[in-house]
């Protein structure tokens, strides 16, 4: 099968999928030698037909994402223009071996080295220091950047020109701050204000995932929430034309939203501002959950699906429109012009709605296949995939470590191979056949989506249970409810209405909109509330992860029966996962929250102070049904004024000491002691004390013989600019310590936040 398309067959032959039979390059890969076995016989030639002409271009995104993937697990930070260098080296390299056996290798090594080139020059051309310790009050002064809001709150990114705080170790130059519902001040705007600022959220456990270092690829260096009221100000100078920009499409959205409000409310509101603008956040919590129980989740998401629809619809309307005319149907080329207006209408679509991740990569991988259209060649390849992947890779390349990209590249890679490979074998059946009858009748169409429902919804599986903890059982049955009615009524009457919009006419189409989008919620609630809607998964390593990653690439990407290596790969990583054993102890970052393991296999917590995200994760990744406001998580737990105890499974006493005069007691009966106080010398417990924290973060232990084996957010050695390593001189003393501040509601993002689609 070509993976070029139509063209001569000059160009066929020198790009083709499937290499030329006896040719030079793959006879000096894998010559013919002495006479073997049918079996190895049969192995080299398959091998031969996966190292064919055209079979390089789809690997070279999967090596430059391992080279990003080594940089974010390094200990500390690499020299950048050491690793620019030998990604130099070996670029040039490759380029002078490129007619040797040697250059798919070293072409590979090359793009390693790029992959993690381009990470280390992206981090050194965004650093900016990291709040780390809270500032109780802090003065500000800035530019008003972006604009959320959220059920409750609205947040807003401040670019701050003046900081003024009693505390004030670093020159903060963003902080993201949540105020209450309906005061954040516009975009572009300068003000003054006062906040409590607090470092950017960490690791809730060891191994999941990093809203800090999120935070840092934004250049924001803390977060927090505003105390009193906001003045706005003149501008001392002008904030520059990013700042004009961002006011500008801030105000374009703010328009829509304004319109949409004249027809619609509540959810339906929301999720029609969401699917035209990007802007998700207001939707309520259960119409949020539902959507992502039911695995309808992805719609909120603007991204491969939403950017399809866009191209798709303007192509289509604006090909009939010209088709009117005879005269350009037959003397112009109508459908490149079609493309040329859909590219258009997909750049402003990206744009409007704020160009995410997984709208990047949707938008590359529709301005690809267009472009295509314009030149005559074949749109939807595995090459198509890999363009885009590289283009989002090189722009953002800590993307790869984001669940949006991931489960979207999975998923697309999916559906390509199901488009290239699965459809063409599925459908080609004689006119005479039942399934060619059933195709009249839109058996066809149904079959597809089925398949592709299924095809994507599979090959998300993983990131879905290694992020959220939980898998979506009836995926397929939720998209096969909702998804035609989205396609065919809800993004077209948005299309309308906002062309409408500018000539007053557009309140019938964001009605019509609103009645398609009861029926995606009335979907969505329905297979929430079956009978095991929610699959919940405990947590696992990046181990399983990388194997189920590697089988789906393997089954995605090759074409000869060595592709079922992948489908091995898959079912090890899952036997891997759920063979996972849990910790017996979570303990938190700030030493006030305490799980533990109890003789029933479920956690029992201990806390002072309220942090229902925290232990919402918790409970989460211990795939634990128990929401975090539940009394029962406090059973067996004894607390008086100096401090809790509760028993492991085992029998024995794990405490969370508050008061020095408790630990004559907890030395003496607890094996683990949590505090944050200063601990007796001769204690015979193991102490997880204030300084511990500090330096490695929160803890999770396991029972290693009589002992504990134990895992930090931040182990001994690691310093990266978005997590740096603690040091005496930033490490506060017990006796200063203030009160617990609980992260703001601007620093606990909901689900969508990391979520992407299909």
């Amino acid at each position: 099968m070509a993976d070029e398309g139509e063209g001569s067959s000059k160009s066929r032959a020198k790009a083709r999928t499937w290499p030329t039979p006896g040719g030079v390059r793959t006879a000096a890969i894998f010559p013919e030698r002495l006479t073997v076995s049918p079996l190895v016989a049969r192995l080299r030639e398959w091998l031969r037909a996966e190292a064919g002409d055209g079979r390089l271009l789809p690997w070279l995104p999967i090596a430059f994402g391992i080279g990003i993937a080594l940089y974010f697990s390094a200990d500390r930070e690499p020299v950048a223009w050491v690793t620019a260098f030998v990604a130099v080296v070996l670029f040039g390299a490759a380029f002078l071996l490129r007619h040797r056996k040697a250059f798919a290798v070293t072409l590979m090594l090359a793009a390693i080295a790029d992959g993690f080139a381009v990470a280390s020059l992206k981090t050194a051309w965004v650093a900016h220091p990291v709040l780390a310790h809270p500032i109780y009050s802090a003065a500000l002064q800035g530019f008003v950047e972006t604009h959320e809001e959220r059920e409750r709150t609205d947040r807003f990114v401040l670019r701050v020109t003046e900081l003024n705080a009693a505390r004030n170790a670093v020159a903060l130059t963003r902080v993201r701050l949540s105020v209450r519902k309906g005061t954040a001040p516009p975009v572009g705007s300068f003000v003054a204000l006062k906040a409590r600022l607090l470092p950017p959220l960490s690791p809730l456990r060891p191994g999941s995932y990093d809203f800090g270092r999120d935070m840092y690829f934004q250049g924001i260096g803390a977060s927090g929430f505003a105390m009193g009221a906001i003045k706005t100000l003149d501008p001392p100078a002008s904030g520059g034309w990013k700042l004009r920009y961002a006011a500008i499409m801030q105000g374009m959205r703010d328009a829509i939203d304004a319109r949409i409000r004249t027809a619609l409310e509540g959810d339906n509101r929301a999720i029609a501002t969401a699917l035209l603008t990007g802007r998700r956040d207001a939707i309520t919590t259960p119409v949020n959950d539902a959507m992502f129980i039911s695995g309808l989740g992805h719609v909120l998401s603007i991204s491969g699906y939403h950017m399809a629809v866009v191209a798709g619809v303007v192509f289509f309307a604006v090909r009939a429109l010209l088709a009117l005319i005879p005269g350009l149907t037959v003397t112009f080329p109508i459908k490149k012009w079609s493309a040329v207006a859909a590219l258009l209408a997909a750049t402003f679509y990206l744009l409007l709605s704020g160009a995410e991740v997984a709208t990047q990569r949707s938008y590359f991988m529709t301005a690809v296949v267009l472009i295509a259209v314009m030149v005559d060649r074949r749109a939807i390849t595995f090459r198509t995939l890999a363009i885009a992947a590289m283009v989002v890779l090189i722009a953002a390349p800590e993307s790869l470590v984001h669940p949006s990209f991931q489960m979207s590249f999975a998923a697309t890679l999916g559906l390509v191979a199901l488009i290239q490979i699965g459809m063409p074998r599925l459908f080609a059946t004689p006119d005479n056949s039942a399934a060619a009858r059933a195709a009249l009748w839109g058996g066809r169409e149904i079959m597809t989506l089925a398949l592709a429902s299924f095809v994507a919804g599979l090959a998300t599986t993983p990131y879905a249970a290694f992020h959220f903890h939980r898998v979506t059982p009836y995926g397929v049955l939720a998209n096969l409810g909702a998804m035609p009615v989205v396609s065919g009524v809800v993004m077209p009457a948005g299309l309308i209405g906002l062309i409408a919009a500018p000539f007053g006419l557009d309140r019938v189409f964001w009605e019509i909109m609103g009645l398609g989008i009861d029926w995606m919620i009335a979907v969505s609630v329905w297979v929430a509330a079956l009978p095991g809607a929610i699959g919940r998964m405990a947590a696992f390593g990046t181990g399983p992860l990388l194997l189920a990653s590697a089988g789906i690439v393997l089954l995605g990407l090759l074409r000869t029966p060595l592709r079922w290596a992948g489908a091995v790969a898959v079912i090890a990583s899952t036997v891997w996962a759920v063979s996972v054993v849990q910790p017996d102890v979570l303990i938190s970052g700030d030493g006030h929250s305490v799980a533990v393991r109890g003789n029933d296999g479920r956690l029992r917590v201990m806390r002072t102070a309220k942090d229902t995200f925290l232990v919402r994760e918790w409970l989460a990744a211990d795939a634990d049904a128990r929401v975090a406001t539940d009394a029962a998580l406090a059973a067996g737990v004894s607390c008086d004024p100096d401090g809790c105890v509760t028993p492991l499974g085992d029998g024995r006493l794990v405490a969370l000491t508050l008061q020095p005069e408790a630990f004559d007691d907890d030395c003496a009966r607890a094996t683990i002691i949590v505090t944050q106080q200063q601990s007796p010398p001769d204690c015979a417990a193991m102490v997880i004390d204030r300084a511990r924290l500090q330096r490695h973060g929160g803890l999770a232990l396991r029972k290693a013989g009589e002992g504990f084996a134990a895992t930090a957010i931040r182990p001994e050695g690691v310093d990266r600019p978005w997590s740096p390593a603690a040091s005496t001189e930033t490490t506060a003393p017990a006796t200063t310590a203030r009160p617990r501040l609980a992260p703001p509601v601007d620093a606990t993002p909901l689900e969508a936040d990391r979520q992407a689609d299909d």
